[in-house]
């Protein structure tokens, strides 16, 4: 009997040692896999790539940063990189650091950094600074976000010619048939006052049109601009995606999302998964940086 009991606990130690353990699962819009290799192949012939994240999840930065590597060997170093974490009016300090002028000190003194941009986007930072590439802050500053979000739209017409320079030109055109936008309509409740859903909604609309002018505003033909911002702002093509859309419907985009899931095998989601050109699966247990 004893024996007995010692074979079973050595299949079943074995069974789960034996067990594969899936960190990432990429899939294209027809929901199959897709390798890395080709995945950058492929992403090599847009003028625009959106990789979607969630902002704590560390598989997901450490792929941002191994895809923008082998994008660069791809590309033979023709890509310009992007941020929502990195506002307008901070460009100049990035700028700094990207040259050697500022050291990371420097730069965090100085700039508006996330709290986990040592940990995960720094690694991206530096890799643009060691390869001499353009780093771009695409994002509006935070402050008139809020403002919009408090105050309305029309508040931002009283800002001076210079604050005017961080923001997308006005007017912003803000639409709920901007996808995304009536699910953020939803989230508020049926309660919530039409004018407060409203300048909730222009305030996201703020930050996707700055970020979508912003690439307009510094891409160069024949490189591939890759811009990192939270999944919401390109999911369902909308968001950034949109809003260059309706400026330049020629340029060739790419958007790859991100969704979490409890299948140990990383199959495509059976609820709540809308893909898009390349959709990424990561464990919903995945390590967090906060």
């Amino acid at each position: 009997m004893k024996n007995i009991f010692i074979a079973i606990l050595l299949v079943s130690f074995c069974s789960l040692s034996a067990q594969n353990f899936k960190a990432y699962q990429f899939y294209d819009q027809k929901g199959k896999e897709i390798n890395t290799e080709k995945l950058v192949k492929e992403l090599a012939d847009y003028d625009v790539v959106f990789f979607g994240e969630n902002h704590n999840s560390s598989i997901n930065h450490w792929l941002q940063l191994k895809i923008t590597e082998a994008l660069y060997q791809q590309k033979n170093g023709q890509i310009i990189l992007g941020a929502e974490m990195f506002e307008r009016d901070n460009q100049s300090q990035l700028n700094q650091y990207l040259s050697g002028k500022f050291d990371a000190k420097t730069l965090k003194d100085s700039a508006r950094l996330w709290n986990n941009y040592a940990t995960d986007y720094k690694p991206l930072v530096d890799f643009a600074k060691d390869k001499k590439l353009n780093f771009i802050a695409t994002n509006i500053p935070r402050r008139y976000a809020s403002q919009t979000s408090k105050e309305g739209l029309e508040s931002l017409n009283n800002l001076t010619s210079k604050e005017k320079t961080y923001i997308a030109q006005l007017p912003i055109k803000v639409t709920l048939d901007t996808p995304g936008y009536p699910e953020m309509k939803k989230m508020m409740g049926d309660h919530a006052e039409e004018m407060k859903v409203m300048n909730f909604i222009s305030a996201q609309a703020t930050k996707d049109a700055t970020m979508a002018e912003s690439i307009l505003k510094n891409i160069q033909s024949g490189k591939t601009f890759i811009h990192y911002n939270g999944n919401y702002h390109s999911k369902e093509f909308g968001g950034i995606y949109w809003y260059i859309k309706q400026k330049n419907p020629n340029l060739k985009m790419a958007v790859i999302s991100v969704f979490e899931s409890e299948d140990p095998e990383l199959k495509v989601p059976e609820k709540d998964y809308i893909p898009t050109n390349f959709n990424l699966i990561i464990p919903s247990d995945m390590t967090k940086t906060f």
